[in-house]
């Protein structure tokens, strides 16, 4: 329990030291800021990535990759399974989680909805980063439709 609260609060400072605001037109920083986030958690998914699987070397199949991030990686992470996995079996796969533990502590209302990307930024970075240490390149983006939901689409890339 102690460690869930450590990392929730270090989540919340490294988004808050990294989100910085615009500070001119055309800049960028924000979509910086998101990017560093995403890198970092890219990093962290590499390294459990590499530290979770021991019994199995490779995932061959994509669903078996997925089932581990929604099983044993986010339960490694946020000491709960993910809630949904739904495939089109064509390479598009949505997670979902209905309570999210870093979106929990947040209100409810409209201006809560459009602060939760920056705390999905890292989240989507660390799959990412575990699906290219088990062999499969991708992109996952986040949406939030009603806290503390979320879904993350992740599409696996054909090499």
């Amino acid at each position: 329990m102690a460690d869930a609260v450590l990392f929730e609060f270090l989540h919340t400072e490294m988004v808050a030291e990294l989100w910085a605001p615009d500070p001119g037109p055309g800049s960028g920083g924000k979509k910086k800021s998101l990017s560093v986030l995403e890198g970092l958690g890219f990093r962290v998914g590499q390294a459990l990535g590499e530290r979770l699987p021991r019994e199995t070397l490779a995932f061959r199949e994509e669903l078996d990759a997925l089932k581990f991030l929604c099983k044993d990686l986010w339960a490694a992470t946020f000491q709960k399974h993910m809630d949904g996995l739904r495939t089109n079996h064509q390479g598009t796969y949505v997670l979902q989680d209905n309570s999210f533990p870093l979106l929990v502590t947040m209100g409810s209302g409209s201006q809560y909805l459009e602060e939760a990307p920056k705390f999905l930024a890292f989240t989507c970075g660390l799959l990412c980063g575990a699906l290219h240490t088990l062999g499969f390149q991708s992109l996952v983006t986040a949406s939030v439709a009603a806290l503390p939901a979320c879904k993350f689409q992740v599409v696996i890339q054909k090499s």
